[in-house]
């Protein structure tokens, strides 16, 4: 197992990397409606984002340009093969937020198990759990 030292800025061991038909986009778009911050992107003079790194609290995503001689390609909104899960403080704030910069929300903030949570697909058919536990 590689040690925290030999990883870039001490990221996390495990990243998703999520693909994206336009990854500028997305990026802009996982800021403004999830609020994730940006660390770094890579970028072509044109402004084409190569790759991307975001965060919220201690998690980290990478993010990219799906790319057909890569084997990336982004997923078919209509179906879930995957879905990232993230801790926020306020689920149903959040919700509002991520609905008003255009996230389609596929399950409407809810109890569920130990969790209160919503799923939303954002611009590009990644689909994401947002969740708190329930009270």
């Amino acid at each position: 197992m590689p040690s925290s030292s030999t990883r870039p800025g001490g990221a996390p061991q495990v990243l998703p990397y999520l693909y994206y038909p336009d990854a500028a986009r997305a990026l802009t778009f996982l800021c403004d409606a999830f609020g994730f911050k940006e660390i770094e992107a890579v970028r072509d003079e044109e402004g084409k984002v190569w790759t991307a790194q975001i965060s919220t609290g201690d998690g980290v995503v990478l993010i990219g340009p799906e790319i057909a001689g890569f084997g990336s390609k982004a997923p078919d909104p209509a179906w879930a093969t995957s879905r990232t899960f993230v801790y926020v403080d306020d689920v149903d704030g959040h919700c509002e937020r991520a609905r008003a910069a255009g996230a389609l929300i596929t399950t409407e903030p809810g109890d569920h198990g130990p969790n209160r949570i919503y799923v939303a697909t954002d611009c590009g058919g990644q689909q994401w759990i947002f969740a708190r536990p329930a009270s």
